[in-house]
């Protein structure tokens, strides 16, 4: 029994050997080629290892590395530096990058910045024997303390991205931090368009802690007013004229008091392409809408329908501007402008109804006076002997010796003691205005004459007040 057991281990000994023989054999196959690659690499690129060929991490394994140099398994950096004591002080330092827009409509700006942050934190102090600072991405980011400033009145802003998160966290031996992001925002600015299109815009972009009140951070100016620098930036409708940083305190009922910062800068509109689009268009329909003056009155199609092109034109321009513009309650200064050259355009319109009014009625008296007239002139001489003509207008009184030879004035003088012969021209009366206007209504070709002069004259006065006034 004993004697066929041990044969039976004699055979599977036997046929696992070659087993273990091939295993041990691609064993020492595998190492040999990773040593090959390994001594290649170093020929190949002169001494250096290509660090992918090894299997542990590099990037972790240094990342693990850090955190044991700085401790940060060691402290609890939910907590500010120095809880407890005086507020930490922390400085803020602002590149401006680009303006990338400016709305009108929903009275927002959005900006291109980088906001870079130093405090000291002694809990992430490190020996270092060459005092050399270093310097981290995100991922060290999240495991310490930072301060939470946000943007007051921002309606939307995102850090970049592209290629990684840009940010950046530089830690120096004795603690000090520097703390840099790219940051794009868009933030909310009040406008006034009162003297729109020839307005000046005073903008903000606000900073502050969110959570800390002054007791427990400070915020501050890293280099008072150098610490606001700004690229070389160029906007299509705007000048910048001044950019310009502030500081103050902001008030919570419920929370307390927190430090504020300002970026502050000025913007005034360019007006040359608000000449162009609106202004100039204004002008020439106005100025096109006193040609009617120079047109027959009696060419009614010709008049009507250059007064209405006019009036529809003119309709048109100030639906485009208020289609650009905010719905604000009050009265811009385009809006003074736009409206009173329609109020132009329209008076113009009204002048000729009223021309071809008066002409109408004028024609139609006419054409009484002319059935009135038909009659035989001799049956009127029957009455007094004398010949009347009412369509002769005596200019001058005649002399007194013609009075005396008329023998039709003599009978009608007979009666009247003579008078004194007078020298001298004839004295004519001042008119009223009712009587002045029923002349230019007896004759309403004298309201295009007067038309003329009047309307030019009181556009060109006009504009010299509007643009003495806004400009």
């Amino acid at each position: 029994m004993k004697l066929v057991l041990l044969t039976l281990r004699l055979l599977c000994l036997a046929c696992l050997w070659p087993v273990t023989l091939l295993n041990n054999r691609h064993r020492n196959r595998k190492k040999d080629k990773d040593v090959y690659l390994v001594e290649h690499a170093k020929h190949r690129f002169r001494g250096r290892i290509d660090y992918k060929l090894k299997r542990k991490d590099s990037t972790k394994s240094l990342l693990i590395k850090t955190e044991q140099l700085l401790r940060i398994e060691d402290h609890d950096f939910a907590m500010r530096p120095g809880f407890g004591g005086s507020a930490i002080p922390v400085g803020i330092d602002v590149q401006v990058e680009s303006i990338d827009s400016i709305s009108e409509v929903n009275m927002d700006f959005t900006m291109t910045l980088y906001l870079r942050h130093y405090w000291k934190d002694e809990r992430l102090a490190f020996p270092s024997s060459n005092n050399l600072s270093r310097t981290f991405d995100g991922r060290l980011v999240k495991k310490i303390w930072k301060p939470d400033v946000f943007f007051v009145h921002s309606k939307r802003s995102f850090i970049h991205d592209t290629t990684m998160e840009n940010i950046m966290l530089r830690v120096y031996p004795d603690g000090n931090i520097l703390y840099s992001v790219r940051i794009t925002v868009t933030s909310l600015c009040s406008m006034d368009f009162s003297r729109f299109p020839l307005d000046t815009q005073n903008c903000s972009l606000e900073l502050e802690s969110y959570a800390y009140n002054e007791n427990d951070l400070m915020l501050y100016w890293k280099n008072g007013n150098d610490s606001l620098r700004t690229d070389e930036i160029a906007l299509s409708q705007f000048f910048i004229e001044e950019f310009h940083p502030s500081h103050g305190l902001a008030l919570y009922s419920s929370t307390g008091w927190y430090n504020r910062l300002y970026i502050n800068f000025i913007l005034r509109r360019h007006i040359f392409f608000f000449m162009l689009q609106t202004y100039f268009p204004t002008m020439l329909m106005v100025v096109l809408s006193w040609v009617s003056f120079w047109i027959d009155r009696r060419a009614v199609p010709a008049r009507v329908s250059l007064g209405i092109t006019t009036v529809l034109t003119m309709s048109t321009i100030i639906t485009g501007v208020s289609a650009s513009m905010p719905q604000v309650s009050y009265v811009k200064a385009v809006d003074i402008y736009l409206w009173t050259s329609f109020l132009f355009v329209f008076l113009s319109v009204i002048e000729y109804a009223a021309v071809n009014y008066f002409t109408t009625k004028e024609e139609m008296k006419k054409l009484k006076q002319l059935k009135l007239s038909e009659y035989d002139a001799s049956q009127a001489m029957a009455f007094d002997g004398c010949f009347h003509d009412q369509d002769i207008e005596l200019s001058s009184f005649p002399r007194l010796s013609d009075l005396n030879a008329d023998p039709c004035m003599s009978s009608r003088n007979s009666t009247t003691p003579d008078l004194p012969p007078i020298l001298g021209t004839r004295l004519r009366r001042r008119r009223s205005i009712r009587q002045s206007v029923n002349h230019i209504m007896n004759n309403s070709y004298k309201i295009d004459s007067y038309s003329r002069i009047f309307f030019p004259l009181a556009y060109f006065l006009f504009n010299i007040i509007y643009w003495s006034i806004y400009s």
